[in-house]
């Protein structure tokens, strides 16, 4: 199976740079439900991601509580707490799922490491449950197929 299958295209997701100002990237980010987006360079490359968390703390430990200050204050300056990997494009299944074991999205990028969007851990876990019920179906059908055989076969 194609990661490409799974894959939430960049124009789809939700994503800052890394030059935005914090007021920029809290605008962008408001009425949003996501705890983690992309951060990339402006050339597309993929940097990591920032947390609501990492906003948080960073207003509060390195710039205070003054949000009017925030219209100077680049997203790059927030320390990172931690960082979802990105893959390649042609990274193979086992390689993405181990990746979203631990990562609620992961980040796609192509062969000069530009960001090309997204593979959500709720598209892989559907596509596995998917896998499950057809994989039970056929071993349902193939039970019934053996003791009906064997019935035919005692009479």
């Amino acid at each position: 199976m194609n990661l490409l299958f799974f894959l939430t295209p960049k124009q789809d997701v939700l994503y800052i740079y890394e030059d935005f100002t914090l007021r920029q990237a809290l605008e962008k980010w408001s009425n949003q439900r996501y705890a983690t987006i992309p951060v990339l360079r402006r050339n597309g490359e993929y940097l990591g991601i920032i947390s609501e968390g990492d906003l948080l703390w960073g207003i509060k430990n390195i710039h205070g509580l003054d949000l009017d200050a925030s219209e100077d204050v680049p997203v790059s300056s927030f320390p990172r707490r931690r960082n979802y990997k990105a893959v390649p494009v042609t990274t193979d299944m086992r390689t993405l799922v181990e990746a979203a074991v631990d990562q609620n999205f992961v980040p796609v990028v192509d062969d000069r490491n530009v960001f090309i969007g997204i593979v959500p851990r709720t598209a892989i876990i559907k596509y596995m449950l998917r896998r499950m019920d057809s994989s039970s179906e056929t071993t349902q059908f193939s039970t019934r197929a053996v003791k009906k055989q064997l019935m035919q076969a005692q009479s």
